[in-house]
This record gives C-alpha cells, sequence and structure tokens, in this order.
C-alpha cells in the first residue's frame, strides 16, 4: 500500500530537469549498492492547481512492484537509485485515490491540450525541484530524433519549448483520481463545441473519461451533445437508458432535442419522448412535424415577446430578465398583439438608444423580415445575408409568431460538412491563456 509522506526531495540542483523515460528501468540498489530491482514508475499526488508533487516510486522487486517513498530514495541523478533505508516495505502496490503513475497513465498516452483543445501525446514528461520537492512540471509533446538523453540536463534554453503541466488535463483512466481534479477538471476552461471536438477524435476509452468528466454538469453535458456530429451523438446517446437520454434531450434547446431524437432508432423515440417534461416534449413534437430543411425544421419555438403597447424601458427590461434565452436570440424584441400577431421587430441596440419612456410602437420596425415555417433553408440565409439580420421571425399565415431562427442555426445548416469540421485558426495569442 502506498503512503502520502512530507517527501524529502533527492539532491539535485534546482534548474536541473529529469526526464522521465530516462528515469523508467534505472537500477535500484540497497543501502551498500547492491542491484535488487528497477524503477517501474514515478508516483504523483494531484494537488487541485499545484504541479502534482512526487510522492515516491514504484520499485519491480523479484517480480513484485512495490511502493517506495521518495525520502527512502537518495538520489536520482545516477546510473542506479539508492535506497537509504534497510527497511522496504514489500507490500504489493496499490495505487490510492488522486494518485498518478506517470510512465503507466501519461507517458505515451494523449492529454487534453487545454489551450488549443486538442488531444496530444506526452512523448516525455520532466520533473524539477523549484522549492525543494520534486513535481511534474513539463511535458514534451514534440517527438525526438533517436539516441539517447542525459538523464539530467539543464533546463532548455533553446530548441522547441516545453509545455507547462497546468496545460493539460490527463485521461488517466482511473474513475477516483478524476474525481479529486474537481468539477471536471481543467475541461471547465473549454466551450461545449471545443469538447465536442475533442469527443470526436477521441478514443473509446478517452471518451468514456471526457464524458464522465463533463456529465458532472448535466447543464454542460446538454450543451456538448448539441454540439456533436450527429452519428456520433447517436452512438453515445444510444449506449444509455432511456431515462438518461430524456434527461440529456430535457435540457437542450428544443430544435436540437427534435433533431437529436429523430436520430434515434425509431423504437426508442416515443419512449424517451414519454420521459420529457411536457412543455419539452410539445415543442419537440411541434418542431419533428416540420421538413427538417424548412425553416420550420430549423426555428426554436422559444423568442422574447412583449406586449405591443409596452414603452422601451419595459421592453429592455424584459432582456435583462430572459435567463433562459440563449444569446442570439436576445438581439431583437418581437412586440406582439393580445392574439400573438408579430406587430414589430426592434433591435437591441435600438431600445438601448431610444429614450426609456417612449413607446416602443414609436421604435420598432412595423413591417419586419419574416418568413413562413416552409421556406427553403437557402432561402433564410439568402435573406439573412441581404438584410444584415441576426435572427428572423417565423409566422403563420395569420402572422402569428411561431418561432424564431438565429444565425447560428443558419450557419450550421447550410455550411458544408468538410467546412463545418475544417480546423479553426487560433489566434496569435492562443498559448498565453487569457490575460494578455
Amino acid at each position: 500500500m502506498t503512503t502520502s509522506p512530507a517527501a524529502a526531495a533527492p539532491e539535485a540542483s534546482s534548474g536541473r530537469v529529469l526526464h522521465l523515460s530516462e528515469l523508467v528501468g534505472r537500477p535500484i540498489t540497497d543501502k551498500s549498492g547492491e542491484p535488487i530491482g528497477k524503477l517501474d514508475d514515478v508516483i504523483v499526488r494531484l494537488r487541485g492547481a499545484e504541479h502534482p508533487l512526487v510522492i515516491g516510486v514504484v520499485a519491480g522487486l523479484g517480480g513484485r512492484e512495490v511502493f517506495v517513498p521518495l525520502e527512502q530514495v537518495s538520489s536520482f541523478d545516477g546510473e542506479a537509485l539508492r535506497l537509504t533505508s534497510a527497511v522496504l516495505d514489500l507490500r504489493k502496490f496499490e495505487r490510492r485515490d488522486g494518485e498518478v503513475l506517470l510512465r503507466a497513465d501519461v507517458l505515451g498516452h494523449r492529454l487534453i491540450d487545454v489551450p488549443s483543445a486538442h488531444l496530444i501525446k506526452a512523448v516525455d514528461l520532466e520533473l524539477r525541484r523549484p522549492d525543494g520537492e520534486w513535481v511534474l512540471a513539463g511535458v514534451d509533446t514534440h517527438r525526438r530524433a533517436r539516441g539517447p538523453l542525459p538523464l539530467i540536463s539543464p533546463a532548455p534554453t533553446g530548441g522547441h519549448p516545453l509545455e507547462d503541466w497546468s496545460n493539460f488535463e490527463p485521461l488517466i483512466g482511473h474513475a477516483s483520481s478524476a474525481l479529486l481534479r474537481g468539477p471536471f477538471g481543467r475541461i471547465r476552461r473549454l466551450k461545449p463545441a471545443q469538447i465536442a471536438d475533442l469527443l470526436e477524435e477521441a478514443s473509446k476509452a478517452e471518451e468514456t473519461e471526457i464524458l464522465g468528466q463533463v456529465h458532472v454538469d448535466p447543464e454542460l453535458e446538454a450543451d456538448v451533445f448539441e454540439e456533436l456530429d450527429e452519428d456520433l451523438a447517436s452512438r453515445l446517446l444510444g449506449a444509455r437508458t432511456d431515462v438518461e437520454i430524456a434527461e440529456v434531450i430535457g435540457r437542450m434547446r428544443a430544435d436540437d432535442a427534435a433533431d437529436t431524437i429523430s436520430e434515434l432508432p425509431q423504437r426508442r423515440r416515443q419512449p424517451v419522448l414519454d420521459l420529457l417534461p411536457i412543455g419539452q416534449r410539445t415543442k419537440v413534437l411541434t418542431l419533428m412535424g416540420f421538413n427538417p430543411t424548412s425553416a420550420g425544421g430549423l426555428m426554436g419555438v422559444d423568442f422574447l415577446a412583449v406586449p405591443a403597447q409596452a414603452r422601451v424601458a419595459e421592453a429592455v427590461a424584459a432582456v435583462s430578465g430572459s435567463h433562459s434565452l440563449q444569446p442570439e436570440a436576445l438581439t431583437s424584441v418581437h412586440a406582439l398583439d393580445a392574439d400573438g400577431r408579430l406587430c414589430g421587430v426592434a433591435k437591441l441596440v435600438t431600445l438601448l438608444q431610444a429614450d426609456p419612456a417612449a413607446r416602443l410602437e414609436e421604435v420598432y420596425d412595423d413591417d419586419p423580415v419574416r418568413i413562413g415555417a416552409d421556406t427553403d433553408v437557402v432561402d433564410v440565409a439568402v435573406l439573412m445575408s441581404d438584410y444584415n439580420l441576426m435572427p428572423v421571425p417565423v409566422v403563420a399565415e395569420n402572422r402569428t409568431m411561431i418561432g424564431l431562427i438565429t444565425v447560428d442555426d443558419v450557419l450550421e445548416a447550410t455550411l458544408p460538412d468538410d467546412w463545418r469540421r475544417r480546423e479553426a485558426a487560433e489566434p496569435p495569442d492562443s498559448r498565453r491563456g487569457k490575460k494578455p
């Protein structure tokens, strides 16, 4: 079994770096220098935002793997690791929660490179001793030319820069350790679309761990599934129970929920629909009745509407209080009469620049661009381009407003597949974090 002692670090200069690839396999000797085994792995303990602390090594002794605390190792410097104590716990090594095995879990495995939102293979790992304790400080993601590296080398001053460990989220396949990384680990820094991209390039095992972290936040999970490729979303949801599928779909926007249910096998659609909250189920069934390539199949049924007799200040207050609507749907306010007919549309910027005491009818466009539910999606895109529109209201024949199409819906429907999933250009400061 392992313990978590206050590690007395082996001797080495704080300016030097240890390469894990050169440590693994090194001989381990007793106090007198007699070989007794070899180093199989290095163990670190996760510490939240701090660099993981090296707490010991896994030693292979006569076919048995045992834990050796770091304070019982005199030095990492030489060709062999010499033990400082004659007493060694020979019980079989068992990993504890929060412990990461650098060779087994990380070296040669893929990590999430958070700044670039990609999966990157760890070619080597680097240990440093900045404040008297050895820590996992860096990741080398660049393939090297063949040939041995020195076991200990000065910190690099040229060549490719080493990436700080804090830029990465490990996929170590150990559920209990994953929970100790905090809610979603570093994945919480990513946008739902970026997480969806990760899932689309992940292996089955990597999918499982990424989804396990995302599942902790049901709202984030629903947002991620909205962004996933339809085939992948269907496969991942298909492995879940009807109740679990309904829990995810119930948090989606109604238009995305309708698309997702339509991609489920026929035999599973009705059971999942029956499990949705009644309000969501009604919206989804309405949308599923339209042709998916028409405005009705593309629109959302949630939009901001105020009475036509309202004042500007009331319309602005309605925008401020609409926390459940997507931001793209809040760029305009729709004035409706008592029968739900569209009287006019006012852009948010127009409202902010108008006299708060003015009546809405004084500032709204009383003949706004609007479309019917059967309008082809390409025609919708042309209208949005011609009139520089972010949202377009969808109305019935009597001008009753039934939905809203936003520009992101149109882009998703009209971009060719090979454009939609092309590599996005990174900003020039993408490796420097959020601050300048």
